[in-house]
């Protein structure tokens, strides 16, 4: 469905103004903390936001720079050896976009659920630790030392007599100006802004000597120009662009939960990887880094009073006008105001994460353990790394969460014709029908803990009739089960063959029978062994019931 375009409210006006003033901050200071020109981070909000919100299907979604991004896109080109150029820049933003394109055509959205909620709050500490270490220079003019974020951390906090005093109390002037302002609560959406005007303003009429804007890059009067990609360098980064890609969907797929869309349509995940690619596509060919949809910005856009896409495209259109307007005023904003700035950022994002750790570490043990180990490979290793980390510890998760959750009970036929469920007998009794349910995915890591609450049939004569029939009940077993699986199952036929009797399945459907017979199971089952669900529940396991009752008493036919 093509994303509907409608007719821009007042409201979508201002909310784009609040927020493309808000992108001069954040975006130049999340270009500053991963090492990049600042005039990236604020381009960063100019197309991709224009072209984002043009296309999404999560209406008031701003796609633009995050820290994350941008510290995974110094991550890749830093482990690429390749130098920040523009023409790198191009290529890594547009190899994204490329990656978020296929993502979104093939409709892939499905891998963000293969994230677990532990990783993700895990990699959002680590990220908001390097969001505050990375401004640590800013904020005090001291440079931390050390191959680690936390050992930088520490470095840093260990040096207090190294570090500079005008550099201090501009930062934490910033904090304070932005906390008074916070407290007001119609400035509550605008308080990192007039933070940066207050302050900005004092340090110019008071002349304090810090670190500006102008001594790390001088701000064009002037709109994004055309740079094209250094196509020597993308078989490089192509594989770090995927690392970006997820990095930056990760973040926006807590979105569209978050701001639902105001006029009640759906959104859709693989329409959002589209808009996403699209955006990063268009802004690396103009002078952007990586992008993805904020949730910071987008926050920022609804609480200033958005109403429709709009918002996001106005965002981009003030932010173009003001930076071609007021470009020297720009330059004049000093390094520890930014330095300030972002460490409330940083410890927002920690503050806004404290119930999802309470969360996770009442959940589970191996939760715990897989959002602390997320959290320092988020701060010790380069953040592609990390995400690849957090995406196979998630799926670790996942299979052993499985594995301790797939169970067999025992299902036993009321008067009245209902089931209930009971205890696996310890021995499977002769000349009787015993219906087992099998709750699980077909995961090989689970079937050995199944495999052990299998019961062993008693001893009896080999004669067909003579001993149990064992009717296997299950519901929503993948249509390919396991190799594991077809194995156990061949393995407990045989077994029930030499005791005299046989297995039957009951609820498989049509794909499942067929693969079943296709790997020769059906032969070791017997004719008429397997049972094909259908639209009435218990059907299959009925009928399988009334033919393994008939199979005891004619065994022969």
């Amino acid at each position: 469905m093509r994303p509907r375009l409608g007719r821009p409210r007042p409201g979508d006006v201002g909310a784009g103004l609040v927020t493309g003033l808000f992108s001069i901050p954040e975006g130049m200071a999340y270009a500053s903390i991963a090492g990049f020109n600042p005039i990236a981070g604020l381009f960063a909000g100019v197309v991709p936001a224009v072209v984002g919100s043009l296309t999404a299907r999560t209406v008031l979604m701003v796609t633009t720079l995050t820290s994350a991004i941008a510290l995974t896109a110094n991550s890749v080109l830093t482990d690429a050896r390749l130098e920040f150029t523009a023409g790198n820049i191009a290529a890594l933003a547009v190899l994204t976009g490329l990656v978020m394109l296929l993502l979104g055509l093939l409709r892939l959205g499905v891998v963000l659920n293969f994230v677990s909620h532990a990783v993700m709050t895990g990699f959002s500490l680590g990220i908001a630790v390097q969001i505050i270490v990375g401004v640590l220079k800013d904020a005090t003019g001291y440079h931390p030392q050390g191959g680690n974020k936390l050992v930088q951390l520490a470095d840093a906090l260990t040096h207090i007599g190294s570090w500079q005093a005008a550099a201090v109390a501009v930062s934490a002037g910033t904090v304070v100006v932005w906390a008074v302002a916070h407290l007001v609560r119609r400035l509550q959406t605008v308080a990192l802004l007039a933070a940066m005007v207050v302050v900005t303003a004092v340090v110019a009429i008071l002349g304090t000597h810090v670190e500006l804007v102008s001594d790390i890059a001088d701000i064009p009067a002037a709109l994004p120009k055309l740079s094209l990609p250094d196509w020597g360098s993308m078989p490089t980064l192509a594989g770090g662009a995927v690392a970006v890609a997820l990095v930056a969907l990760a973040q926006a797929a807590s979105i569209a939960p978050s701001v639902p869309n105001p006029d009640r349509s759906r959104t859709d995940t693989n329409s959002d990887f589209v808009s996403q690619g699209l955006a990063n596509v268009a802004g690396g060919l103009f002078q952007a880094l990586p992008v993805g949809g904020s949730l910071s910005r987008t926050g920022v856009s609804v609480s200033a009073g958005a109403k429709t896409r709009w918002a996001g495209i106005f965002s981009g259109v003030w932010l173009a006008l003001i930076v071609l307007a007021f470009a020297p005023l720009a330059e004049r904003i000093p390094m520890p105001v930014i330095g300030g700035l972002i460490m409330v950022v940083g410890a927002e994002i920690i503050y806004g994460r404290r119930r999802d750790v309470a969360l996770v570490w009442r959940t589970s043990k191996l939760s715990t353990a897989a959002m602390v180990v997320t959290f320092l490979a988020t701060t010790g290793l380069p953040l592609q790394r990390a995400i690849i980390l957090g995406a196979v510890l998630s799926l670790l998760l996942y299979c052993v969460q499985a594995a301790r959750q797939a169970h067999l009970v025992a299902l036993v036929q009321q008067r009245d014709g209902k089931w209930r469920t009971s205890e696996v007998p310890k021995r499977l009794p002769g000349r009787a029908v015993t219906v087992l349910h099998y709750g699980g995915a077909s995961l090989f890591a689970e079937l050995p803990g199944i495999d052990q609450q299998w019961p062993d049939p008693e001893p009896a004569s080999a004669s067909p009739g003579a001993g149990p029939v064992v009717v296997l009940s299950f519901r929503g077993l993948p249509d390919v089960p396991s190799a594991t699986m077809i194995k156990v199952l061949h393995r407990r036929a045989d077994q029930l063959r030499e005791a005299g009797g046989r297995l039957m399945i009951a609820g498989a459907t049509p794909l499942l029978a067929k693969t079943l017979e296709a790997s020769q199971l059906t032969d070791a089952l017997g004719p008429d062994s397997v049972f094909v669900a259908d639209e009435t529940i218990f059907a299959a396991l009925d009928h399988a019931v009334a033919g393994a009752t008939t199979w005891l008493q004619h065994p022969a036919q």
